[in-house]
Order: C-alpha cells, then sequence, then structure tokens
C-alpha cells in the first residue's frame, strides 16, 4: 500500500487529505520546517511543530498555523501523523504517517550530528523513507563540529591581529545560529547582518541561548568595532554592503566548500566545511536506523545515491521535487523576503 503519491503539487497523503512541504498552494500543508523552499506562501492552512512555528510566521506573515509538540500523534482522516526531530535547524521536523499499519516517514532535511543548538535527530522506524541526499556522494564527509569551530574561532583571530574584518557567509535561519553559538565572544564583537538579525530575534524570542550580537547599521564601521567578525548571508559577499568594514576577509560554511573547484568558485579567502545536511556517512546511517525496506531519494545526487542504495538491498527509487537542499550559489532563500 502506498501511504504517500508524488504530485505535481508536493508529496499528498490520500488517506487524510493534506500535503507535505508542497511547493504549489493546497488546502492543508504539513511543514518540516522553516526553510523558503519547504515552508511556501499560499497554503490555506498549516501545521507545524511548536518551535518552527515563530520563524514560519516571520517569513510568511498572516497564515493560518496550527502546532503539534515533538511524539504526539495527531489523526488526520484516516491517517495518524506524528512529527520528530530531523536536527537541521530549530524546529525541523520528520513527519512520520501511519496508514493501515504501514508507516512512512518523510525526512525533509535532516543531519544526525547534534550540533548542540536545534532538537536532535531521531530515527523513525518505517516501511518506506522518504530521504533527501543533497550529499549523496562519498566525499561528503564532515569533520567534528568542534574541530570546525575551532578552525573558524582561529581564522577570526588571525583577521583581527592583521587589522582586518572577518566576514563569514552563512544562510540566515539554522546556519548562522549554529556559527554564532560556538563563536568565541571573549575574542571581539560579533556582527550581523540584518536578515540573520532578524533571525536571532524569532529564535532569541522562543528562549534559544545565542551570545550578543550588533546589528550592522550605517553607523557601524570597522573603526566602531575594530577586530570584529560578521555573519551575512552569502548573498551579501561580495557587494558594496560590505564596503564599510574597510580591509575583511571571507569566509564561507558549508558542506559545498569540501568540493576545491566550488570553494574556487565562491571566490572566498576560506572555506569551512560545515552543513546542516546529512554527510555520506549520515545519510546511511539514518536510511539504516529506519529499518525501511523502501527509500525515495529527492533533492541531491539522487541518481548516485539511488544506485548506491539498490547495491545494499533497498528497493530505491528517485522522487523529483522543487526542494533545494544547501545551495552552491550566494543566493539565500531566506533574504528575498528581508
Amino acid at each position: 500500500m502506498d501511504v504517500l503519491t508524488f504530485t505535481d503539487r508536493g508529496i499528498y497523503c490520500p488517506a487524510g487529505d493534506f500535503f507535505i512541504d508542497p511547493w504549489r498552494p493546497v488546502e492543508r500543508a504539513l511543514i518540516t520546517h522553516g526553510h523558503a523552499d519547504h515552508a511556501r506562501p499560499g497554503h490555506a492552512h498549516y501545521l507545524s511543530t511548536e518551535s518552527a512555528a515563530p520563524v514560519m510566521r516571520h517569513r510568511l506573515g498572516d497564515i493560518t498555523l496550527d502546532t503539534i509538540g515533538y511524539g504526539e500523534t495527531r489523526q488526520i482522516g484516516s491517517a495518524r501523523v506524528s512529527f520528530h526531530p530531523a536536527g537541521h535547524v530549530p524546529g525541523s521536523a520528520q513527519i512520520r504517517i501511519e496508514v493501515g499499519g504501514e508507516v512512512w516517514v518523510v525526512s525533509g532535511d535532516y543531519k544526525i550530528e547534534d550540533d548542540g543548538l536545534c532538537e536532535a535527530f531521531e530515527p523513525v522506524r518505517c516501511h518506506a523513507f522518504i530521504s533527501e541526499c543533497t550529499f549523496g556522494l562519498p566525499v561528503f564527509r564532515w569533520d567534528a563540529q568542534d574541530d570546525v569551530m575551532a578552525a573558524i574561532n582561529a581564522w577570526w583571530a588571525s583577521c583581527a591581529a592583521a587589522g582586518k574584518t572577518a566576514v563569514l557567509g552563512a544562510y540566515a535561519l539554522g546556519k548562522a545560529q549554529r556559527l554564532l553559538a560556538h563563536l568565541d565572544p571573549g575574542q571581539g564583537p560579533i556582527l550581523t547582518h540584518g536578515a540573520v538579525e532578524a533571525t536571532n530575534a524569532v529564535l532569541r524570542g522562543q528562549g534559544l541561548k545565542l551570545p550578543d550580537t550588533v546589528q550592522v547599521t550605517a553607523e557601524i564601521t570597522a573603526k566602531t568595532h575594530p577586530g570584529a567578525i560578521v555573519l551575512a548571508p552569502p548573498s551579501a559577499l561580495g557587494t558594496p554592503w560590505m564596503k564599510r568594514f574597510g580591509a575583511v576577509e571571507t569566509g564561507f560554511a558549508s558542506g559545498w566548500m569540501r568540493l576545491r573547484g566550488v570553494r574556487r568558485r565562491r571566490a572566498a579567502d576560506r572555506g569551512f566545511i560545515m552543513s546542516d545536511h546529512a554527510d555520506w556517512a549520515g545519510l546511511n546511517a539514518a536510511i539504516s536506523q529506519t529499518g525501511a525496506e523502501r527509500i525515495f531519494v529527492t533533492h541531491g545526487y539522487t541518481s548516485v545515491f539511488r544506485r548506491w542504495l539498490e547495491t545494499q538491498g533497498y528497493d530505491a527509487r528517485i522522487v523529483e521535487t522543487e526542494f533545494e537542499g544547501e545551495s552552491v550559489d550566494t543566493q539565500d532563500p531566506q533574504v528575498a523576503e528581508t
């Protein structure tokens, strides 16, 4: 029995008459997390986790939004639905759907490393698992977060010693706060682009503990805040907005920094390999822990990853969606609306 079907509007559950992360307007949308490729405007009714709701309201405005706690079960039509931590960004969830004893799970985006900021990933047993594979190649293997953050803090210190401002590119929801939570505030001021600071305010409002930051305004320069590090969306790097900081070094935190060609294309002074998506080992571990026999892969290296899963004995298929994963390019979907 197919609990879910795949349509031109999104992933659909006939038994509950709802969609999961639909990319075209629908009557009822269950949302895994607040990134713009998963939580889109125009739906009549939304359902998300309680901790994803503030960001969704910030981004989407006056929407009809209901919330659910992690692990809470809700009956929608003849489908039993529950949300479980995905470890991607604060409030992110995997969505479990059970119909007639058959269990399917939609992962949304996920990572299995506990970053100390968002709710840690929890494997969910199921018969069929819909998995992203943004980084579904063996070359993508992440270093421990503590090691990456030590390198970032050392880079910031070296920039300050050279009289330069360190400008670090990171997505405004999730990555920026993860970095912020592990920067050493004793090294100097931490400045933020307006898009990052707006998201910081929302997350602080729901109780997340983040170091003090200063939003960049017209009055903020390298002279007013010497030795600072700046957190900005990737789309701000290399723009006139950065001129106020004088001599700078730029860094970019992304899983794509594992590829030398991408590092060159981004033209950042430093690349730090950090992603809010699972790496090759994480994808394989998460899938194994579900116990699922049927795996549907979406947004990423789908062809390669499907073939690999087939060699491991899975019934693996590709699902075409409009999800983007972690973009190689500069545009941050959170900034387009800020």
